[in-house]
């Protein structure tokens, strides 16, 4: 097991979906001294912590410029990207690109970490893999597992699952990577990352993010009424999650298989389509709705 240093705590909250408690402990680690390569660290974590936030103009400013380590350039790109319009999106992709080209980028593992996310959202899995496919950091691997679930080669994933185990079985990118594939595993084993999702929510809190995964977890497994009450938590004052795109989708889904009236499911899907137009599922949701409308329109009489 690695030994924790001065950044632990604010790796583990930023994992762990605690954005802003995350940026408050690198607050407070900035008046310790840490060597240089933490200090680098820890100025990345701030920007991937605003990220998460959607603190993008933030990001932009703080990570961009050629005097900028290539780790922030690329971070301030994540930024641009976020925060683009759909058809202009894919010339931040050729930025990351031209980015990615510079030498030093073959052993910035970091930067090849924010290139994997800015791929991935761009559905560019090939490219994503790429950049992290070595498993250079824990990070990179536990990148691997998500990868490989999406492409549906769980094999791969339980290979990248065990080197993570390898380097560090107790540490929390393995236990997320954990509950990830046991879900997509299916419903024999989705009881295993409730525990561990659990788990991590008793030890250090619950989080939008670890609610929302503990709530499809509880699909797979068959338990929607125990997902709903985790998604109406993430919706709740405390949480502030009432726009949060996964717990959107999630509730109107967990919704759907509760038998819940199109009209208490409506407030959700407005909300997705007014504040995440852009979106896989909203996309997808707009696509079919239209297709419908046109063969509705034939049977219309006049």
């Amino acid at each position: 097991m690695s030994e924790p240093d001065e950044l632990y705590t604010v790796r583990a909250q930023y994992w762990l979906g605690h954005y802003a408690l995350s940026l408050d402990e690198a607050r407070q680690a900035a008046r310790r001294p840490m060597p240089p390569h933490l200090k680098s660290e820890r100025e990345e974590l701030v920007l991937r912590a605003q990220l998460a936030l959607g603190n993008y103009d933030k990001v932009i400013a703080d990570g961009s410029g050629m005097d900028k380590p290539l780790s922030m350039q690329a971070l301030a790109l994540h930024a641009m990207y976020m925060s683009s319009s759909p058809d202009t999106r894919p010339s931040v992709v050729d930025k990351l690109k031209v980015l990615m080209a510079n030498p030093e980028a073959a052993s910035n593992t970091s930067a090849q970490l924010t290139a994997c996310h800015i791929y991935l959202q761009a559905n560019l899995l090939r490219e994503a893999l790429q950049c992290v496919h070595h498993g250079l950091t824990m990070e990179h691997l536990a990148m691997c597992v998500q990868i490989y679930i999406k492409i549906d080669r769980l094999d791969l994933a339980n290979e990248s699952l065990n080197l993570l185990k390898q380097a560090d079985e107790d540490s929390i990118l393995a236990q997320l990577a954990a509950a990830y594939l046991a879900i997509a595993k299916g419903s024999s084993t989705s009881a295993d990352a409730v525990h561990i999702l659990g788990g991590l929510s008793e030890q250090y809190g619950p989080s939008i993010m670890l609610l929302n995964c503990m709530a499809v977890a509880n699909m797979v497994g068959g338990k929607y009424e125990s997902a709903e009450g985790n998604l109406k938590e993430v919706m709740s004052e405390e949480f502030g999650g009432s726009n949060d795109a996964d717990a959107l989708v999630n509730i109107v889904v967990c919704g759907q298989h509760l038998g819940r009236k199109l009209a208490d499911l409506e407030p959700y899907l407005n909300a997705l389509k007014a504040v995440h137009a852009d979106h896989p599922f909203v996309q997808g949701l707009v696509q079919v709705e239209g297709a419908f409308e046109r063969e509705a329109s034939k049977y219309i009489t006049a």
